[in-house]
């Protein structure tokens, strides 16, 4: 019973923060923290015990695959050079910055403890800072190296964070056993979430019922992450691989109902994943703060402010030089090369907000060594990490719009122009295949020329997203929204005078329902 009243607990804040963000037009991760962190303050608050793993394996499994199933592969491929210097080496770079400088202060941790403290900070969450970039207009290629960084960071930051683990448990470690264990579980966990994704796109294709696709899309990541755990490699790349590989072949195999059903699955699960796992951690700070009692309130802020700066800073070292270092290198190679926009460096260096995976590594970690004894500095360790979060969230989350504004990047229409062409040509398509079915059945042409003003006005002519609006499609669009209401009070008043049955109701209620987010 407390397990379900604190569950109930739990999603009704993180409703209450959601709808909180979205009145004062904040990324939702950002309440979320700090709404745990309040949460953390209150006295006696009842402690949940559960076991640490199994926040990696409910939690991660569907956020990352979601992640990878939304990223482009084409863009992906185009910009695998800065995705890759971010996503390992950036991720390694902090890993060791971090490390040093926890063991700096406090000399007591292990070296292996600080540098699982790194592996857990290292990886950047884009979840806070693509919901600002795109609402701003940022250029499209900053948000998919972002977006490519945060996916294949998790993996590369979860693939040491386990190396460093198994250091500590075992009080051993050897850099040259660790880089070939790094690289062979990499390549086992790639392999297995690519076989698995062709797997599962060859059973798709035979099931032919949404609500059994969506089910068995459910499992792929949590069977890819499994698979992949079971034969010791990596679950998380294997996740990665998997849901890469499906989306690039979703279009082609998924039928509108799935995807409009799955769609709203998917959203709705990462949701409240997000926020059980930023709440659950607050309610979980009172008992580390509890256990932190060797330390005081202004060595424990020291503390974390002395990491946040580290990995902040870090990233600014790591991505300006790193930009520069194909030109530096080779030169004449490169001259024609495009000089990397500093004002876009500077966007990429201080989107460094950490979120969802960060927590749940920080929660995963082992309460206890094999002999028994408990794990060295993971009370601090899970409080550092809160800290670097929500510092950084709070931080740097608020201070990116202005941060853009006053740089003056964004402005590009790149999108726009796409949706306009893709738009025309999908028309042309659509009314080619009108007067060749008429041809064919030897019909009269005007018999579709309703159908063909139809397809003309489907998307009247610039009301693309990002373009200009004219009077007139303002006009027409008040129009459609005020059809669409009278439509549904009109539905409405039949159904409860029971001139209707619910049935009827329910499918009119879905047409208008799509009618109305087309708009």
């Amino acid at each position: 019973m407390l397990l379900l009243e604190l569950v109930l607990m739990l999603m009704i804040c993180a409703a209450a923060l959601s709808w909180l963000a979205r009145q004062f037009k904040l990324p939702y991760p950002i309440a979320l923290v700090v709404g745990g962190a309040l949460l953390g303050l209150i006295p006696n608050l009842p402690q949940f015990p559960f076991d640490p793993q199994l926040i990696l394996v409910i939690v991660l499994p569907p956020v990352l695959y979601q992640a990878a199933l939304l990223t482009s592969w084409t863009d992906f491929k185009t910009h695998i050079r800065p995705i890759s210097l971010l996503a390992i080496g950036l991720v390694i770079a902090t890993t060791l910055a971090v490390g040093f400088a926890l063991k700096f202060m406090v000399p007591s941790v292990p070296w292996a403890a600080a540098f699982v403290l790194g592996a857990i900070v290292s990886p950047p969450d884009a979840v806070a800072a693509t919901s600002i970039l795109s609402r701003l207009n940022i250029p499209r290629h900053v948000v998919t190296i972002l977006e490519g960084e945060s996916l294949v960071n998790d993996a590369s930051g979860l693939v040491i964070y386990k190396l460093a683990i198994a250091a500590v448990l075992t009080g051993a470690f050897s850099l040259a056993e660790a880089s070939a264990q790094f690289a062979l579980v990499s390549a086992g966990g790639l392999v297995i979430g690519t076989v698995l994704a062709f797997v599962y796109i060859a059973i798709h294709r035979r099931l032919h019922d949404p609500f059994i696709e969506v089910i068995a899309v459910l499992t792929i990541p949590y069977t890819a992450y499994i698979a992949a755990e079971s034969l010791h490699v990596s679950g998380v790349l294997s996740i990665v691989a998997a849901g890469l590989v499906r989306g690039r072949h979703a279009p082609a195999i998924v039928s509108a109902e799935m995807r409009i059903m799955a769609r709203s699955v998917w959203n709705v699960l990462v949701f409240i994943l997000n926020s059980l796992i930023f709440i659950l951690i607050g309610v979980q700070m009172s008992g580390v703060m509890d256990k932190l009692n060797p330390y005081s309130l202004s060595e424990l802020f020291m503390l974390g402010s002395v990491i946040t700066l580290v990995a902040v800073a870090v990233r600014f070292v790591w991505v300006f030089p790193v930009a520069y270092l194909p030109r530096w290198l080779s030169g004449s190679l490169h001259e024609q090369a495009p000089k990397p926009r500093n004002r876009e460096l500077a966007i990429i260096s201080w989107c460094g907000m950490r979120g969802i995976v960060s927590l749940a590594a920080a929660l995963a970690l082992p309460a206890a060594l094999p002999n028994g004894e408990p794990f060295p500095a993971r009370d601090l360790i899970i409080f550092i990490t809160f800290f670097v979060i929500a510092a950084s969230l709070v931080g740097q989350g608020l201070t990116l719009t202005p941060l853009i504004r006053k740089l003056k990047v964004g402005a590009d229409w790149s999108t726009a122009e796409e949706q306009q062409r893709v738009h025309a040509a999908m028309r042309a398509a659509a009314i080619a295949a009108v007067d060749a079915h008429l041809a064919q059945a030897k019909a009269p042409p005007e018999w579709a020329n309703e159908l063909r003003m139809e397809i003309a006005n489907r998307v009247a002519p610039g009301v693309a997203e990002g373009a200009e609006h004219t009077p007139k499609d303002a006009l027409l669009w008040q129009l459609r929204c005020a059809t669409i209401k009278a439509e549904r009070k009109e539905l409405i008043r039949l159904w409860r005078g029971n001139e209707i049955s619910d049935e009827v109701m329910r499918h009119q209620e879905e047409v208008l329902d799509y009618r109305e987010a087309q708009l």
